[in-house]
This record gives C-alpha cells, structure tokens and sequence, in this order.
C-alpha cells in the first residue's frame, strides 16, 4: 500500500461542461407536473418581490406625502397579505423541491449501480473498489444541491434580474445605466475565475478519491497491517493522502472566495454610481425620494441574485467534477455483452470444448495461445501447473467473465459468445479459494445460489457437503446472521458454506478453482465426501496445488507456457515421467 500506488490519479477525458449540465438535468424532466407547480410558485414569488419596491414608492410619494392614512393603510394590507402568502408557498416550494432532488438523487444512484454490476472484470481490475465507492456515495451526494438550486435560484434569479431590469429601464434609463456600469468588470473577472476553478475541483475530486480508495483498502486489510507491524507506514500514506486532499480543497476554495468579493465590488460601487446619477447629476428636483429608494431596493434585488447566481455557479463547478466522474462510469460500455441474436441456453449435457483459443489481458502480455480440448459430460478435468500458468483464465473464459481474442468455446456444441451470460452462467457453479460470505443469515447466503430454493433444498445441500452439523452447533442454527465476510466462522466453515450455496444451484458444470486450499487436512477429509457429491453427474474443472484432492479425476490438463503440455488420466502422466510426474514427486516424496 506504497503511497505512490494512491498517489496516481484516474484519467477523465475532456467533456464539455453544458453537455454534463444538461445531462444531470435531463433527469428533473421525470417530474414534470411537480417542477411546473414549483415554477408556478416562484413566478408567483418573483412577482411579489418586483411589486414590493413599487408599493413602496407609492407610499412614500403619494400616501405619506398626501398624507393619505386610507391610502397607506391599504398598501400595507395588501403588502402584508401578498408577502404572507409567498412564505407558504416558499415552504411548500422547499418541500416540494427536497422530494425531487432526493428522488433524483436515487435514480442516479440506482442507475449508477445497476450499471456497475453489469461491467466485466476488467472495470473492476483497474480500479480500486474506494474509488467506484467514491462515485456511488459521495460524488452523487454532492449533486443534491446543485439539482435543488438548478430550478429554486437558476429560474427564479434569472427571472428577477430581467424583470428588474426592465422596471428600471423603464422608470429612469439614466439611473438604470448608472446602477449597472459595473457589469462588464464583473462580467470579465467571473469568467476567468471559473476556468481555473474547475480544473482545481477537479483535481480535489481526484484526491478524495485516493483517499477514499486508501481508506477502504487499509480497513479491509487491517489484520494484514497489524501483524506485521505495518501501522506507521499506512498511518504515513494517509497522513500523506490526507494532506493532498486538504491541499487541493483549499486551493479551489481560496479561488471560489473570489466570486463573493467580485459582486460585493461590483454592488457597492453600482450603488455609489447610482445616488451619485440621481442626486448630483440629475439632482432631486428630477428624482423623486420614492423613485431612489425603489431603485435603492432595485439595485439590491439586482445585485442579489447575481450573488446567488454566482453561488450556484461556484456549486456548480464545484460538483460538476463528480457528475462528469458518474457519467464517466455510465458511459463505459461492458465488454461482456449479449449479441444481438443472443438465445438462451437451454438444460445442458456439460460437453465443452476449446478450439484454438489465445488470450490476454493486456496486448503484450498472452496468457493463452491456441489451446484446444474436448471435455465429455460428466467427465472431471484437473488443471495443474505453476502459478501464472493461466489454469484460472480457462474457466475464466468459460465463464464468459472475460471475451476470447481468438478461437472459440463451446457448450454443447454451442458457442457461448452467442448465448445469454444469464442462462449460461445458471448452468455452471464456481468455487474460489476466497468465497465471500454477504452480511446475513446462514440460510440467505446457501440461498444466494438458488433464490427461491426452499428451506428444504437449502439443509438438503448442506448436509450433502457435511455443512449441516457444524451450522446446528451454532446459537441459531440456520438464522445465525453473519458478519461480512463471514466474521466469526473458520476458514473451513466458510468454505463448506460455499460449497453448500453451489451444491444448491444444482449447476451442470461445476468449477473449483483451489476451493479446498484453504482447508486443513482434517476439514479437507470432511469435504471430499461433499465434493464427490458435487462432482457426481456434473462435468467438473478443478483447479488444485494439492495432487491428493484430483486424484480420481477423469483426466489432468498440465497448464504452462500458454497452453496444455501434458494431459491424461493421473496414472498415464505418471508414466510418462514429464511435469506432473516431478510435481507428484514433490508432494509425495516420503509416499514413493
């Protein structure tokens, strides 16, 4: 966990900020009927806030100058009356608008991760599972408000600022100019702070997620850290990371300040120009009192949602980084995918065969190379060789987890390229040295192989792998939840939990790829008598360092140099003296 490793940053390619504008808006066109009403509510509210300075005005030179108590009683009753209203509908606005943005927000998420699942491994091999975290949770958090304030500060100000500017022109077109002579100043500096503002955001983006990834790592891996004593460097790495993080967050804030300082500038001296214009260059005698506190108020109600605007703007570009990371992900298309006359792969005999296969997972580097095999149903195939040999990419591939770049596979005479991953892949059951275990009940994870299997089938499937007494000696037997991972269970029981799961998917070819190396001998014993039953009637790839647990198998594939050197049953390779006779040697030299 070298600092350097998280130091390294995702590539994001160059997309227009509009165009991810538009596309994180897009998804507020699902409500439509309750955004128009919250439109309907702010008109309402922008209309009240431009007629209050004309009331005012009103007061101030007709009703206290006339001194007509009648007239200024019943502005201040329909001043009253109309604000009181606005604050209702201001609140029903608020509601309305945190239902839809928090709605949003779970399509996002929800598309987001429904997405996710279906990337092949390679998405996955290249990023850290911090990062894509990061994604899901944090940079979709961060949209909330920029959703929110897209339709209650972008509509409403934008509206107000037109309304007023029209008022103004038309009341007074000198007053009007001098109020705004500082427009083009803000107009220029506002523009080149936001270029350098979004680069920065992105960069803190960027950070947090390292530091997330890190995070996420360093936790998941914290009985590694502690018994070897690693907890100085790791507490140095994210001391490190941290640092970064904090770095670039204050870099883009120091930066967004001076949007606020900007508009302040701007206000202050629109407002000097403007009593400047009205007292000594047009002088009182023009100018009303009630004309220049209007225009007082104007200025203000002018100014203000330029501020609010450039708020936004500044939350904008703060967020926009993390919607460009979203859609980013979004737009990955999965490498594994149906074809387009795709058909569903009915109940299966197991024949499988390889013809002239080559892979790699990256260009330079072939795991594969022309490989070619036949696999009769039922049949029981081992596959040895060194570490790196690609004994794991054939079932792989035959789990369509991975695309071939040449030959093809087949199933019962069927290419699988041209069958749908999800009738392909409930045909087969999969093994791993390292199965996880989800945070549940015993039952819901034997269950996870087959969801509607009922509870007879799942104690069926235990007992057949010898799962069903070590589960019963548990406080709840089948209902005992578990923690992630399966915390709290050995390493034995959480294999034969597996086994059990893939004993319940009743798969017609079954893949164990080292599944009993993590066993001891005396768990190993128990569960060979659970594997005979998982093997029987199935064709089966069994991928094992330890020679004692294939030695009934049908045939063994010796896996080295891109291809099958060796292959035969247990007793001709013997024989033959080559790879697999120096490897049995080697395990059981005290035996021969």
């Amino acid at each position: 966990m070298a600092y350097n490793t998280f130091k390294q940053d995702e590539e994001l390619r160059s997309v227009s900020k509009f165009k991810t504008m538009l596309r994180l808006f897009r998804y507020l066109f699902f409500y439509k009927l309750q955004i128009f009403l919250v439109l309907l509510i702010m008109t309402y509210c922008v209309g009240v806030s431009i007629l209050n300075p004309l009331i005012m005005e009103r007061a101030i030179d007709v009703s206290i100058k006339n001194k007509d108590i009648p007239d200024l009683v019943w502005l201040i009753l329909v001043a009253v009356f109309l604000n009181l209203i606005m604050i209702l509908l201001v609140k029903l606005r608020m509601f309305l608008m945190a239902k839809i943005c928090n709605d949003t927000l779970v399509t996002i998420r929800q598309e987001l991760y429904t997405h996710i699942q279906t990337l092949d491994f390679s998405f996955f091999d290249n990023r850290p599972t911090g990062k894509i975290l990061a994604r899901i949770i944090g940079d979709i958090n961060a949209l909330k408000d920029v959703l929110s304030n897209s339709v209650t500060t972008l509509i409403p100000d934008f509206l107000t600022i037109c309304s007023v500017v029209i008022i103004m022109f038309y009341k007074n077109s000198k007053l009007a100019l001098a109020s705004m002579i500082t427009i083009p100043f803000m107009a220029f500096s506002m523009w080149m702070i936001q270029v350098y503002s979004h680069k920065r955001w992105q960069i803190h983006k960027k950070k947090s997620s390292n530091l997330n990834a890190f995070v996420h790592e360093d936790l998941s891996g914290i009985r590694i850290i502690q018994s070897f004593s690693a907890e100085k460097e790791t507490n140095q790495t994210f001391r490190n990371l941290a640092r970064e993080h904090r770095n670039t967050f204050m870099d883009a804030v120091r930066l967004n300040d001076a949007f606020g300082s900007v508009i302040d500038f701007s206000w202050g001296l629109g407002l000097v120009a403007l009593y400047y214009a009205g007292v000594v260059v047009l002088g009182v005698e023009h100018v009303s009192i009630g004309t220049l506190v209007a225009f007082s108020t104007y200025i203000g109600m002018f100014w203000h949602p330029i501020m609010n605007l450039s708020n936004f703007y500044t939350q904008l570009i703060t967020n926009l980084s993390g919607a460009e990371r979203i859609f980013e992900i979004l737009d990955t298309p999965s490498k594994i995918n149906n074809a387009t006359s795709s058909n569903a792969l009915g109940e299966i005999k197991g024949h499988v065969s390889f013809e002239q296969v080559s892979f790699s997972y990256h260009d330079e580097v072939p795991v594969l190379s022309k490989v070619s095999f036949e696999v009769e149903p039922g049949e029981t195939i081992a596959l040895v060789g060194p570490t790196g040999a690609g004994k794991t990419t054939i079932i792989n591939l035959l789990s369509r987890f991975y695309d071939v770049n040449e030959g093809k596979i087949l199933i019962d005479y069927q290419d699988i390229s041209t069958i749908t991953l999800e009738s392909l892949r409930r045909q087969l059951g999969v093994m791993t040295q390292d199965n996880f275990l989800f945070t549940g009940t015993i039952k819901d994870n034997i269950r996870y192989g087959k969801l509607d299997a009922s509870e007879e089938e799942i104690i069926a499937s235990a007992k057949a792998v010898n799962a069903h007494d070590f589960i019963m000696k548990l406080e709840k037997g089948y209902d005992t939840v578990l923690q992630e991972r399966g915390g709290g269970l050995s390493i034995g029981q959480k294999q034969l939990l597996a086994f059990a799961r893939t004993m319940v998917s009743n798969p017609r070819i079954l893949i164990l790829d080292e599944a009993t190396s993590s066993i001891d001998t005396k768990t190993e014993l128990l569960v060979q008598k659970g594997i005979e039953v998982l093997l029987s009637g199935r064709t089966s790839f069994v991928i094992a360092h330890r020679l004692s647990t294939i030695q009934n198998a049908d045939r063994i594939f010796v896996i080295d140099q891109g291809g099958i050197i060796e292959s035969g049953t247990p007793e001709e390779l013997l024989r033959a003296k080559g790879f697999y006779y120096d490897l049995y040697l080697a395990q059981f030299k005290d035996v021969v």
